[in-house]
């Protein structure tokens, strides 16, 4: 999910058309400290976008308390998971064997677990770096991250095999004529499915769900919108250009990738340029890169396509003011971020570091800003101590958040499914010899 950059000049733009493409990456961090994010809604011109957001409480009230203590019985980590179906496996190999599926249902309700028992999912594409890493690189990773290999990359790869699976499932069944809420229910049921893990539980919510809320966005709308209840229901259209953009995670490491739906041909190449836009700023990503190089490469490819609408020819441009982001620890916006236009910026990427690398492009004016309503919510790392609210029912649902989200950003549907009232007030990682872009599958 795209993360929107800082702009004190607000100007008022009309509608445009924009498209989204990405693929994600990650950087093992202990702290988390998620921000909530608006409803950002880009408006610029006839044109089109597609992408490539009382005194009940007696308990501990001091910060996020880990997993292991919310929940004693339950393991910790996807490791200590793939670990314990290794031994079953070695033991009870008959038993085993008769109740593993060899194919997924539509909609995708078989858990992984099931469909890959020795927890062996499957590696993303491995791309070589267009140039050598740096010796002090390699050995800061080496350094790092490489006694946390084994888990970081089992729960990585598993998160990015429902991201394909639920994605699947998506460009197979919708249609027009559908409303997005039951569109975002069907993509978050599948994804839970596969997880196995419904989010119910106490602390289910922390080891694994949504990375953040569905974003379904037609048109004009960019990114950061997804359907709440209460609201007037949207039907998908024969004419919309629809951007899709959901994430997955598992013990905190988020999976995010985002892709664009058309029915109408005429929106072919608007999708084609943000893919291919996406796939040149994967192709430019690499230990020491620069930013602004990466950004160079995406607005290169972007401006290389035009779109011929109702006999008009507009040349596609990428959104100025939303940018592609590094990803932490239960933390969706890292704080770097990859615009999508030439810039300055030397900052350099990091062994380990984990990015989104998403697209958007626009047959408009390209440049984004906020709208009406709010897409989504999340604690922040410094956020106030539940015994420092002043209202029963505040505590009640800080206690419900913490214990189910952490800084994972949710909406007001995930409240809902947890039976709470009166609450309203795409990866890729970079290796030491190469990248592996974990979310790539058969569609982008």
């Amino acid at each position: 999910m795209g993360s929107k950059t800082s702009e004190d000049d607000r100007r008022d733009h009309r509608d445009t058309l924009t498209s989204s493409d990405d693929a994600p990456y990650s950087k093992k961090i202990p702290q988390a400290g998620g921000l909530p994010r608006g409803a950002h809604t880009a408006r610029d011109g006839d044109g089109t976008s597609a992408s490539g957001g009382g005194d009940d409480d007696s308990d501990d009230d001091a910060a996020l308390r880990p997993l292991a203590q919310l929940n004693p019985d339950v393991p910790s980590n996807e490791t200590e998971l793939c670990k314990k179906r290794r031994k079953k496996t070695k033991k009870k190999k008959k038993k085993k064997s008769a109740a593993v599926h060899s194919q997924q249902t539509s909609p995708p309700r078989i858990p992984l677990s099931d469909l890959f028992p020795t927890a062996d999912y499957p590696e993303g594409e491995i791309q070589s770096y267009t140039r050598a890493p740096s010796a002090v690189a390699e050995l800061h990773y080496n350094g790092v991250q490489e006694a946390q290999d084994s888990e970081f990359f089992c729960n990585y790869r598993k998160a990015a095999e429902v991201h394909r699976q639920a994605r699947k499932w998506v460009h197979d069944t919708v249609r027009p004529g559908q409303d997005l809420l039951s569109i975002a229910e069907g993509i978050e049921d599948s994804i839970r499915s596969l997880l196995g893990n419904s989010g119910l539980g106490l602390g289910d919510g922390l080891r694994s769900g949504m990375g953040f809320p569905t974003g379904l966005c037609l048109n004009h709308q960019t990114a950061h919108y997804t359907p709440n209840p209460g609201q007037k229901a949207v039907v998908l259209q024969e004419q919309d250009v629809m951007k899709v953009d959901f994430g997955v995670h598992i013990n905190g490491w988020i999976v995010d990738s985002a892709f664009t739906m058309a029915f109408d041909p005429t929106y072919d190449n608007l999708l084609a340029a943000v893919k291919e836009a996406t796939n040149e700023g994967v192709k430019a990503t690499g230990i020491d890169v620069r930013i602004c190089d990466v950004s160079a490469a995406i607005h290169e490819t972007m401006e290389s396509y035009e779109v011929e609408i109702r006999g008009k020819t507009f040349p596609v441009k990428p959104v100025k003011n939303i940018c592609a982001h590094n990803i932490k620890h239960y933390q969706i916006h890292g704080g770097k971020s990859i615009p999508f236009i030439r810039n300055s910026d030397q900052t350099k990427m990091e062994a380990g570091e984990v990015f989104a690398i998403e697209t958007f492009g626009s047959t408009g004016r390209a440049y984004l800003r906020d709208d009406i309503g709010v897409y989504g919510y999340g604690l922040q790392s410094n956020a106030p101590l539940a015994g420092q609210l002043p209202l029963a029912s505040a505590k009640r649902l800080h206690k419900t958040i913490r214990e189910n989200f952490g800084t994972i950003v949710f909406c007001r549907r995930y409240l809902d499914r947890l039976g709470q009232e009166k609450y309203l007030a795409g990866t890729i990682v970079l290796r030491e010899t190469h990248k592996e872009v974990l979310s790539r599958g058969d569609d982008y």
